[in-house]
């Protein structure tokens, strides 16, 4: 046999080899995170605790593989994203809109007496349109009052020149500004950094300082995350933060060990890396899309490093995680049966 086939034999069972290898590791996961999930049952949410003002909760609305988080403690509501909007200035990345959906869902459990919602604050983690495009319609609806909206705008040498000239990240701001200016809703560009307290919850907002260098660059590098904290519970909601200049490391580093995470970035790559999720081991995940949608790098690292349950907003047909005494978290699900 001549050198060339021998070494035409030897790649294609390296080749081969190495496909058998990922075909295994694949399952092996699938199964680890199919064991991981029986730590959590979802039953279906009854909604009895609406209007009652009391408990703490975080509701993660089914907008696809978009993000729309409500905080509840003690009767006081806060708005994290609003979901994918109607009339995307980008054509190329129109998608249905489910301002609908959220503010049907927010006056169902979130209404006093008079039908009236009144939010705390409504925070845009950063101006991507799956995450802000719409806060333009749900800010607009007379029913509702926001007490303060957080929306920072990033330095011109921190853009991506796609954002700007092609997802128009500058209109999504501009149709913001001027529905909570008609409203009058204040509008904070600089975010507090230091942690608040929100009804029987402690916050803190993260990323929220410029970085030095202007290392992290586009809208994702620069989603302002928050931290939740109730009694020794803790979670962290990544909105789309990515590990391409070591910040997941470092906002774990800074955060420590928690016990819920809102996968960054919907589970795609370059998000939820190895080093995160070993620095916050959390017992719980929450993905805001299909679990199918999840890279297989972010399950890999869900299930061997951190050894993290995980649960759906689309499968689940939205979620509310339950902050219960004793630190025990609950999920129940089938937040939008009508």
């Amino acid at each position: 046999m001549s050198v060339s086939r021998r070494v035409k034999k030897l790649a294609t069972a390296v080749v081969v080899g190495g496909l058998i290898a990922i075909f295994l590791l694949d399952i092996l996961t699938v199964l680890l995170c199919n064991r991981y999930e029986k730590r959590f049952p979802i039953p279906a949410e009854d909604f009895s605790f609406a209007g009652t003002g009391a408990g703490n909760r975080v509701h993660f609305l089914n907008t696809d593989n978009s993000d729309c988080i409500l905080l509840e403690s003690n009767g006081r509501f806060a708005l994290i994203d609003s979901g994918w909007g109607s009339n995307n200035p980008n054509p190329k990345s129109s998608r249905k809109g489910y301002e609908a959906r959220i503010l049907e869902y927010i006056k169902r459990v979130a209404a006093d007496e008079s039908g009236r919602v009144t939010l705390e604050f409504a925070q845009i983690t950063h101006l991507h349109f799956d995450h802000a495009g719409g806060f333009p319609l749900i800010l607009a609806d007379e029913a509702i009052t926001v007490k303060t909206v957080y929306m920072r705008t990033l330095p011109e040498a921190q853009q991506f020149a796609h954002e700007v000239e092609s997802w128009d990240v500058d209109e999504i701001r501009r149709r913001i500004l001027d529905v909570a200016a008609r409203r009058g809703f204040p509008v904070e560009g600089n975010p507090p950094a230091q942690p608040f307290a929100f009804g029987a919850m402690t916050l803190q907002f993260l990323n929220v300082a410029q970085q030095p260098g202007a290392l992290l660059r586009g809208e994702n590098d620069n989603s302002i995350v928050t931290l939740v904290a109730l009694g020794g519970t803790r979670g962290l909601l990544t909105a789309d933060i990515t590990n391409l200049h070591g910040l997941e490391r470092r906002i774990a580093t800074q955060v420590g060990q928690v016990d819920f995470i809102k996968l960054a970035h919907h589970g795609y790559a370059g998000s939820n890396s190895a080093a995160m999720l070993r620095r916050l081991k959390p017992k719980l995940g929450i993905v805001t899309n299909g679990l199918g949608q999840i890279y297989p790098n972010v399950k890999w690292n869900l299930t061997m490093v951190s050894r993290t349950a995980l649960a759906s907003t689309v499968r689940e047909n939205g979620l509310i995680l339950h902050l219960e005494p004793g630190g025990k978290l609950r999920l129940t699900g089938d937040l939008h049966k009508n």
